[in-house]
């Protein structure tokens, strides 16, 4: 595999849903405040993906490591309070795994949305295959609506020539002329090339805000995990505990910061061969048909759109709303130098910096990923 990769800057559709799924097209543990990542950033300036790929320490292992170099006495209070916290189900504002048994299969979370017969479940119900050939895609829908919170999926992508071929775990409020949408849309490639990471943020039925990242790991050899944070403050894209991209909230922003409509989760696979790959030069290889993408381990840690018009909007200081508090409301230290890391080294595509799309730059393009937090 030629993982990572610099490929030339890949032009952008202006629709990324198929013709056959237009209703329902493109549709992961808890640990994005995770500290643990302690690869230095000379390490990464220099090439370094030891952190990210198979290192040779896990972040545990190496916490372990840092905690050898302690006294005993801040060893002991350190043990305190990691117990205390791990009874609330936490380790402090930074490490929360969430890891109940209903969330990882797929009946008690998802219902099918089309092309039943393209999709199957693991015997035990916590994988589950979407697959694509030239018959249909296929896609699936969560039975709850949320309104701010943690929603993670670990996903599996389509090996080998997947050109023309999106897979997408998105959020939508899926009502389609006036819909809010956070989309992850993973671009297929031919055989070797590494895959393109499109991100898309729609807010009340208005889209074109692409951003293409290279991926930095194959993610079609396991299992990787994609993560939303979604509060008042901010958006966050996560590919594992790095931050690809952050959406503020400021004075500047609220009009096109999605925020008062609930979304559902959703995920699909379709054919996209128009745009895809290459601006739509790649054609999907249907020999290589039935394409799968899997997907286990769907954790939602967010207030459920229960009502029209839920208690999903305030600041709280109760434990299960940690994704509101102020540790949330922007990137901490180690997340900054890994968002710096990952725009510097993969990003390919931005659109706040296309002029022949726009000869104005959009507002939100102009806000400060992190900084004084002056939302309205």
């Amino acid at each position: 595999m030629k993982y990572p990769a610099s490929p030339a800057t890949p032009q952008i559709s202006g629709s990324s849903r198929s013709n056959d799924a237009k209703e329902i097209a493109k549709g992961q543990r808890i640990a994005t405040f995770h500290e643990g990542l302690h690869a230095d950033v000379d390490a990464k300036d220099k090439g370094d993906l030891r952190h990210v790929l198979n290192a040779k320490k896990t972040p545990r292992q190496i916490e372990a490591d840092e905690l050898c170099g302690l006294s005993i006495t801040s060893m002991k209070i350190i043990v305190l309070v990691m117990v205390a916290l791990l009874v609330l189900g936490c380790i402090g504002p930074v490490i929360c795994e969430i890891d109940d048994g209903d969330a990882k299969v797929f009946d008690d979370n998802f219902k099918v949305m089309w092309a039943e017969d393209h999709v199957r479940t693991s015997e035990n119900g916590h994988v589950w295959h979407l697959s694509l050939d030239q018959k249909s895609g296929s896609g699936f829908q969560s039975k709850h609506k949320y309104r701010f919170g943690w929603f993670s999926m670990k996903l599996k992508l389509v090996p080998g020539d997947s050109a023309g071929v999106v897979t997408a775990y998105y959020m939508s409020s899926n009502n389609e002329m006036n819909r809010d949408e956070l989309d992850f849309e993973f671009l297929g490639n031919r055989s070797g090339e590494p895959y393109a990471l499109q991100t898309n943020i729609y807010a009340k039925g208005t889209g074109g805000r692409e951003q293409r990242h290279i991926l930095w790991f194959d993610p079609t050899e396991d299992f990787h995990t994609y993560s939303i944070l979604w509060n008042t403050h901010q958006i966050v894209f996560f590919a594992d505990q790095i931050p690809v991209r952050v959406h503020r909230h400021t004075k500047a922003t609220t009009h096109v910061f999605p925020r008062e409509q609930g979304m559902f989760m959703f995920s699909s696979i379709w054919n996209a061969d128009d745009w895809a790959t290459r601006g739509g030069l790649e054609k999907t290889n249907w020999a290589s048909a039935p394409f799968v993408s899997s997907y286990k381990k769907f954790h939602a840690v967010g207030c459920k759109w229960e009502d029209s018009y839920p208690a999903c909007n305030s600041t709280t200081a109760e434990t299960e709303k940690w994704w509101d508090e102020p540790v949330a409301w922007s990137l901490n230290d180690k997340q900054k130098i890994d968002y710096r890391w990952v725009r510097s080294k993969y990003m390919v595509y931005d659109y706040c910096y296309d002029k022949t799309r726009f000869s104005t730059q959009p507002v939100e393009c102009s806000v400060a990923p992190w900084g004084t937090d002056i939302k309205i």
